[in-house]
C-alpha cells in the first residue's frame, strides 16, 4: 500500500469515526447525560473524566451525546439545500433564456440578505431544526445554483452531450443521464459545504437559546451554559467547542477533497 493510499484510508477512517461519534456517541456515554452526579463545575477526577457542568452533570457524557441533534439537523439542511441548488443550477446552466435570468436574479436577491438575519427570522416563527433547514436553503442553495450552473455551461457543448442530442434525447433526459453524472463530484462537494453552513447556523441559534430544550445535551448549549464557570471547570466549555470545531473541519476537508476531484478534466 502506497503512502498516499494509506493516508487517504487513514483520513476516511478518521472522518468516519468523527461522524460516528457525533451521531452515536451517546451509546458510549459513561453516565446519563441529563442526570446530576456531583457539585456544579467540579474538576475532573473520580468517575468524571472531564468534570461536571453548571448543574453537576458529567461533561464527557454530555459531549458524547451532544452532537446528534446538530449533525442530523445540519445533514438534513445540507441535503435539502444542495438538492434545490443543484436542480436550479442544472436548469440555469442548460437554458440561456428568461428562466436562467430569473433563477440568477432570485439567487442574487437571497444572497444580498445576511444569512444570520434570515435564520433569526425563521427561528422565531418555526421549530429550531426547520428554521435551520429553511435558512440553509435560502443562504446555501443560491451559491450551489451558481456553482453548478457554471459547471453545466462548461459541459453542455461537450461531445457526449452533442451525441445525446444527435440521438434525439430530450433536455431533461440529457440533464439527468449525461450532465448530472459529469458534475456529480462537484455536487458532492456542495453538500459538504452546505453542511458546514448549516452546522454553524444550528450552533448559533442554540447559543441564542433557540436550540433543543434543556436538559437535552447539545454542544452549543453547553458552551452557553458553562461560560460563567470556565475558570472552575474549563473542560465544560472547551470540550464541546473542540467537538464542534473538529466536526466542522472534518466535513470541510472532505468537501474540499471532493472539489479538487471535481476540478479534474472531464
Amino acid at each position: 500500500m502506497s503512502i498516499v493510499t494509506g493516508g487517504r484510508l487513514g483520513f476516511v477512517t478518521f472522518a468516519g469515526t468523527v461522524l460516528g461519534l457525533a451521531l452515536f456517541g451517546s451509546l458510549l456515554a459513561p453516565h446519563d447525560p441529563t442526570a446530576p452526579l456531583g457539585a456544579p463545575w467540579s474538576p475532573s477526577g473520580g468517575g468524571n473524566l472531564l468534570g461536571t457542568d453548571a448543574l453537576g452533570r458529567d461533561v464527557l457524557s454530555r459531549v458524547l451525546a451532544g452532537g446528534r441533534h446538530l449533525t442530523l439537523t445540519a445533514g438534513a439542511a445540507a441535503l435539502v439545500a444542495a438538492a434545490i441548488g443543484i436542480a436550479g443550477g442544472l436548469l440555469a446552466g442548460w437554458h440561456d433564456g428568461p428562466l436562467s435570468r430569473l433563477l440568477h436574479a432570485a439567487a442574487d436577491l437571497l444572497l444580498a440578505v445576511p444569512l444570520l438575519l434570515i435564520a433569526l427570522v425563521f427561528a422565531v416563527t418555526l421549530p429550531g431544526a426547520v428554521a435551520v433547514i429553511a435558512a440553509t436553503v435560502c443562504g446555501g442553495a443560491p451559491l450551489t445554483l451558481r456553482i453548478v450552473g457554471d459547471a453545466v455551461r462548461q459541459v453542455r457543448h461537450a461531445g457526449f452531450v452533442d451525441a445525446a442530442l444527435g440521438r434525439g434525447e430530450s433536455g431533461p433526459r440529457i440533464l439527468g443521464r449525461e450532465i448530472l453524472p459529469a458534475v456529480a463530484a462537484l455536487a458532492g462537494s456542495e453538500i459538504g459545504a452546505r453542511f458546514v453552513v448549516a452546522l454553524q447556523l444550528a450552533a448559533a441559534l442554540s447559543l441564542f437559546g433557540l436550540g433543543p430544550a434543556p436538559p437535552a445535551p447539545d454542544w452549543s448549549a453547553m458552551i452557553r451554559e458553562n461560560v460563567s464557570g470556565a475558570a472552575l471547570s474549563p473542560a465544560a466549555l472547551i470540550a464541546p467547542a473542540i467537538a464542534l470545531a473538529v466536526l466542522s473541519l472534518t466535513v470541510a476537508v472532505v468537501g474540499n477533497a471532493a472539489a479538487r476531484h471535481a476540478r479534474r478534466p472531464l
